[in-house]
């Protein structure tokens, strides 16, 4: 590949932000505050600081092998070709699927409040979340190139706008009655902080995308250590203002009851009708984009799990000229998307992309003379991302069992699967 089709430095900040501010803040943002009330910007920043400290890891793993399977290479790295590195690559697409169905969800709320406001209130949100993933699947078959062209548009449009809301907002903020809300006395307890932070962990999943790219980023060494710290940095700080700005222009109450939309609700306080308006189809741009960009990377590390002989080869199969893993991640998102409900679907998200990027710290760790990591951050980034998977499964159990249930029985068979398919491959080969 010639140098001048390499990626830049900003291109490759760019797919950080890009996956990070996608669907995820749109969707959790209102989950985030019924969880930690005042204290939800400690929220946002205990999961940013994990985020952080896994992107050391990411940047040192990248460069020593970069590889477009990315996360998938790196599991195989540390663990080689067992039944323990297949599961977690397992687990890593289906993550995917279940970002799929939480942008896919978020997208059906903003868009049936949006309907709501021409009176049309009896518009389900299902026949939105249905629309906007079968609508991206087949933009997908149609042409990899638009989706590429939706995400480049769809970052420049969400951040212009996020950053007029945030700037407008912090305007004549703390005269505002709401302010207060920020206060210490309207903090949850320290571990409710905690499992918040971890239940809206998903709203930063999407620097590891970077990864998947390292190959073709110009000056390697230095870009891509560089792409994934300003853009985790980036988001970390962004998040936090948005945080502030909502809970201090919103009454807890308001934020409750608009919980699937409540970014959307924050903008009404400052510009009325026309800045819901306006945050709603960010927020569906948002979405829309981030969806297609997940259904893009979410096929290919299926082909490539089942290239490493990790799924069943029939997983390389084509269909429509596609993997076929496309049109199983669709499905499978379009089911989710319209049987769980939003709180489920962003702790599954959360317990998975937890035990993947703790995993990929212990790799880093367990290698950190061949990619010259210091060892002390690696394993920091992995204690932290088990103790806070730990913080979640215990909140969520008391709060949301059904939730809690419903991810560990899905990456549990994960597992299951992978023991039985590398069994079945002995036997065959016996």
């Amino acid at each position: 590949m010639g140098n001048d089709s390499k990626i830049s430095l900003s291109n490759a900040i760019s797919i950080g932000i890009g996956g990070m501010v996608g669907g995820g803040i749109f969707a959790v943002l209102g989950l985030s505050v019924s969880l930690a009330k005042g204290g939800v910007p400690i929220s946002f920043l205990v999961a940013g600081v994990i985020a952080l400290l896994t992107a050391y890891s990411y940047a040192k793993l990248s460069v020593a092998f970069p590889d477009e399977g990315g996360t998938v290479r790196f599991i195989n790295e540390g663990f080689g070709r067992s039944v323990f590195s297949g599961g977690l690559n397992n687990m890593m697409w289906v993550s995917y699927i279940i970002m799929l169905a939480l942008y896919a969800s978020a997208f059906g709320s903003y868009a049936a409040s949006l309907f709501s406001l021409t009176g049309n209130e009896n518009i389900d949100t299902h026949i939105f979340i249905s629309a906007i993933l079968v609508f991206s699947t087949a933009i997908n078959y149609y042409s990899i190139k638009i989706v590429g062209e939706v995400e480049s548009a769809a970052v420049v449009i969400k951040l212009l706008i996020l950053l007029a809301f945030v700037g407008a907002g912090f305007w004549g903020l703390s005269s505002n009655v709401n302010f207060e809300q920020l206060n210490p006395e309207n903090w949850e307890s320290g571990l409710q902080l905690v499992a918040a932070g971890m239940v809206i962990f998903v709203a930063y999943e999407g620097f590891e995308l970077i990864a998947n790219s390292a190959p073709d980023i110009k000056n390697p060494n230095k870009n891509i250590p560089k792409a994934y710290y300003i853009s985790v940095v980036f988001v970390i700080l962004l998040y936090l203002a948005i945080a502030v700005v909502t809970v201090g222009s919103l009454a807890f109450a308001d934020i409750a009851s608009a919980q699937d939309y409540a970014l959307a609700e924050a903008a009404k306080p400052k510009f009325g009708q026309v800045g819901f308006t306006i945050i709603a189809v960010a927020a569906m741009i948002s979405t829309f984009s981030a969806i297609n960009a997940t259904l893009l990377g979410g096929s290919r590390v299926n082909y490539e799990v089942a290239e490493d002989n990790e799924l069943p080869p029939s997983f390389t199969h084509q269909f429509w000229g596609k993997p076929i893993g496309l049109a199983i991640i669709a499905v499978m998102a379009l089911i989710l998307a319209n049987a769980v409900d939003l709180e489920s679907i962003s702790t599954s998200g959360s317990v998975g992309f937890l035990l993947i990027f703790g995993m990929v710290n212990v790799v880093a760790y367990k290698k950190a003379t061949v990619i010259k990591a210091k060892k002390i951050v690696s394993l920091l980034g992995a204690i932290l991302c088990f103790a806070a998977f730990a913080i979640l499964v215990v909140q969520q159990a008391q709060d949301n069992l059904s939730g809690i249930l419903i991810a560990l029985g899905i990456f549990g068979f994960c597992f299951l699967a992978e023991m039985i398919y590398k069994r079945k491959s002995i036997k065959e080969k016996a």
